[in-house]
């Protein structure tokens, strides 16, 4: 079978360390373009993998053949350009936070459906040892019941991870959109719901600007999450960690308590009831932290989901459902009220 050919709108930080070095080295994708409105970032990864440069990515999908795009741009631009990739006959990899409305999620959705294209949310968590294990084991009901969970995803901001450092476009609300809530809430939301396999429906949040004097968007939030079937917990996402990355998420139940990512030998250790403990090695959780380039296997999904005409796991549905969330907790602090969600 001929590689897919694959374009990379967007050649900051996640596309530079995430996205063209997974297409690169997997065998049945070829990187034909790039497109950055900086130029030199266009070129300096078209010298690195030999892809035609853009400035514009509408003459990028006009003038190339294209099987399939990666979209790694500031988040206003994650539905409009999606879309056009979509109508143009591409499949579509979208970073998170997917969109930065549900009307905008639902245009995609359509975009992708009308012209018969995988669209994928880029949500790594899903694919990291750690959350698969207990996934399979919350399944199987090793926990019995869950009661509640507490979830955290912080650090000490983009600035040394994006491209832009202090003045990237994660601090700018007209760009952004959204803050730590976007950049790294929305993870632990998408994760949860794939965890407990079920939905939110009811959010209750405080999401501040109070760490980063540089920021229009939130940088510190704190939100209470109900389960359909009532599993109560706590979701954090931060841009205030300053010493080190904090990517955990503790699960209490019936039987057991699950300690996700919480140490720093075992990706998972489940604490049992009767006093048993088991500790799994199961590799490192990726990390913006030297040394945190792990594969992601985002790529390989999404590859073997155009490959094999599959639905990817996290699909625009599946996007949307973990925005959501995310909305709702922004409209809970701003109106400081309890927000329901429609789980329909």
């Amino acid at each position: 079978m001929e590689k897919l050919r694959v374009a990379v709108i967007g050649c900051g930080s996640i596309a530079k360390h995430r996205h063209l070095v997974e297409y690169k080295q997997h065998n049945q994708a070829d990187i034909v373009a790039v497109c950055d409105i900086v130029e030199a970032r266009a070129k300096e990864m078209t010298a690195k993998y030999g892809a035609t440069a853009y400035t514009n990515y509408h003459t990028l999908l006009n003038s190339e053949q294209v099987d399939a795009v990666s979209v790694c741009l500031p988040n206003y631009l994650h539905a409009p350009v999606s879309i056009d990739a979509l109508n143009a006959g591409c499949h579509v990899l979208c970073e998170k936070p997917m969109a930065t409305s549900q009307q905008e999620a639902e245009d995609m959705i359509r975009a992708a459906k009308a012209n018969h294209k995988k669209l994928m949310i880029a949500h790594n968590q899903r694919f990291v040892a750690s959350h698969i294990k207990a996934k399979e084991l919350i399944a199987k009901g090793e926990l019995g019941k869950i009661y509640s969970f507490r979830t955290t995803f912080g650090h000490g901001g983009p600035e040394a991870w994006s491209a832009d450092g202090a003045e990237s476009w994660f601090f700018k609300k007209e760009q952004a959109f959204i803050g730590a809530m976007g950049d790294l809430g929305v993870h632990k939301a998408d994760l949860l719901r794939y965890l407990l396999g079920e939905e939110f429906t009811e959010v209750s949040a405080i999401v501040e600007t109070n760490a980063k004097a540089n920021a229009t968007v939130d940088d510190n939030a704190v939100c209470i999450l109900k389960s359909a079937s009532g599993v109560i917990g706590t979701l954090t996402a931060s841009w205030a960690y300053n010493t080190t990355e904090d990517n955990s998420t503790i699960i209490y139940g019936e039987k057991a308590v699950l300690r996700i990512e919480d140490d720093p030998n075992y990706g998972l250790i489940v604490q049992y009831s009767n006093g048993d403990t088991i500790n799994y090695q199961l590799g490192k959780i990726q990390s913006n932290e030297a040394g945190g380039q792990t594969t992601t296997h985002v790529i390989d999904h999404f590859i073997a989901s155009i490959v094999e005409d599959k639905e990817p796991l996290i699909n625009g549905e599946e996007g949307m459902k973990s925005l959501n969330i995310i909305l709702a907790a922004l409209e809970s602090s701003k109106t400081k009220q309890l927000i329901q969600i429609a789980t329909k």
